[in-house]
């Protein structure tokens, strides 16, 4: 049968937080028997945009990651339940049961993701349900999906054999692979927070004028002895993103009429190399 997924697209969130807002207007004061209680005013995010900063001026980035409740269909939160508090619905949405889950704050604790918070004034365990009583009622998508002006989010209601095609054909990716929950939560572009991104800058002095250098030819080694390469832009800047920290890299610089340069990087976190200066 056909059962909900969620894509959302780390590229396109811009970090204006209307799906945080719309959530919170469908949920603060509001209760939805057999689906949710009601939000508290303050301190609670069921959608929360993760920032990340990578690099530093000129060439930085700032990454925007939106998390929410995963959906999984290895939930960790319904092993941890008592009593059925959390079930998991034929269409793929995990519900927590606002009655049975009261004073079972196991549930929360037992999240990877972090996404169920605890509400200490009605001791109950709360996530983002995807609208599932919209959904139920004949809406065709969330509130936060439709709000989202550049398309960051898109919920999708498709086979399972359906959405492993597109995981594999869109380069969907599991925020946290390692947790074994089997999302229905998937992500594109993942990389841009999950991996790092070395750059710098080409200049060269030539004639006493110093200046930038346009078209350089820089490559990338990897640990494993693979290539990378790519050219400098009319400013001299470069960029290699999508890397594993924690890994150890060799930059290689050619350009016409200059000696070649190199740097041995160990890399934990973006870097920016700084003006790399050529000199003939």
């Amino acid at each position: 049968m056909k059962k909900w997924n969620l894509i959302v697209d780390v590229a396109a969130c811009t970090n204006c937080n209307l799906c945080t807002l719309a959530n919170q207007d469908e949920h603060v004061g509001n209760e939805f028997p057999g689906y949710a209680a009601a939000m508290p005013r303050h301190g609670h995010r069921w959608i929360d945009i993760k920032a990340k900063e990578r690099g530093h001026g000129p060439v930085m980035d700032v990454v925007y990651l939106p998390v929410m409740c995963q959906h999984c269909d290895d939930a960790p939160c319904m092993d941890a339940a008592k009593d059925n508090a959390v079930r998991k619905r034929d269409d793929g949405i995990v519900i927590i049961d606002p009655v049975k889950a009261k004073g079972q704050k196991a549930i929360a604790d037992a999240c990877p993701y972090g996404a169920i918070q605890w509400n200490e004034e009605a001791q109950i365990p709360q996530h983002w349900i995807f609208d599932a009583h919209l959904l139920d009622r004949g809406w065709e998508q969330p509130r936060c999906v439709q709000v989202c002006v550049t398309g960051a989010l898109k919920a999708i209601k498709v086979s399972d054999e359906e959405m492993f095609r597109l995981k594999r054909e869109q380069g969907l990716e599991e925020l946290q692979p390692e947790s074994g929950t089997k999302p229905r939560v998937h992500y594109k572009n993942l990389r841009r927070s999950t991996h790092e991104f070395i750059g710098g800058t080409i200049i060269a002095t030539t004639n006493g004028i110093t200046d930038c250098v346009d078209g350089a030819k820089i490559t990338l080694e990897f640990e494993d002895g693979s290539v990378a390469e790519t050219a400098s832009d009319n400013y001299g800047e470069f960029k290699f993103d999508g890397l594993k920290p924690g890994g150890a890299y060799q930059i290689k610089i050619s350009a016409d009429g200059f000696p070649p340069k190199s740097h041995s990087i160990a890399l934990n976190k973006s870097i920016y190399l700084g003006r790399i200066e050529l000199t003939a």
